[in-house]
């Protein structure tokens, strides 16, 4: 059943080059959906806030107000980590390309980017240690570094092939547009 509104999904379907009315290129904007593993985990993590806030206001209830604040914190920090998860990824604007991770962000004016491209490489499995064959988009640095900014395997792209192609094709047409021409 057709929904008559426009939905974020229809509006990557435009066959249009014409900008959409709120397409600010000076904001950060992640140029994909976050993945179902993603938003599934820190869904699971919310759940789990809410139990320990739960047992907070129980243990509140009972008279222990050290034990209560204790556990209070602890759901503030789940909660805090379940959007943190969210927030991670790769987003891109016209100051350049950020890649967001838990603990580090780092960002790269688009004049120090000397060449986005995807490369077939050996990728971490849901960021965990195992590595498997996949796609990697590298960032290619100026000063010589290069920046794994996205793979076929993480927590956004994992069974999701065309969205991935889909990201990494923005994230080059981002560079294209905005990185320093040689």
């Amino acid at each position: 059943m057709p929904l008559p509104f426009l939905t974020a999904d229809r509006a990557f379907d435009t066959t249009d080059a014409v900008a959409l009315p709120f397409d600010d290129h000076d904001q950060w904007r992640r140029p994909y959906r976050p993945g179902s593993y993603r938003v599934g985990a820190a869904a699971l993590a919310l759940l789990l806030a809410s139990f320990v806030l739960l047992a907070a206001v129980i243990i509140a209830a009972a008279g222990a107000v050290t034990g209560s604040l204790v556990t209070f914190g602890i759901a503030v920090l789940i909660i805090l980590a379940a959007l943190r998860l969210l927030r991670m990824g790769t987003w891109v604007s016209r100051a350049g390309v950020r890649r967001v991770g838990f603990f580090t962000t780092h960002t790269t004016p688009w004049a120090k980017v000397a060449a986005v491209r995807t490369a077939q490489q050996p990728v971490r499995w849901l960021n965990f240690p195992r590595t498997v064959q996949g796609q990697a988009l590298l960032l290619d640095r100026t000063a010589g570094e290069q920046l794994v900014l996205l793979t076929d395997h993480n927590a956004d792209f994992l069974s999701r092939v065309e969205a991935f192609d889909r990201a990494a094709d923005t994230v080059e047409a981002w560079h294209a547009e905005y990185g320093v021409r040689r």
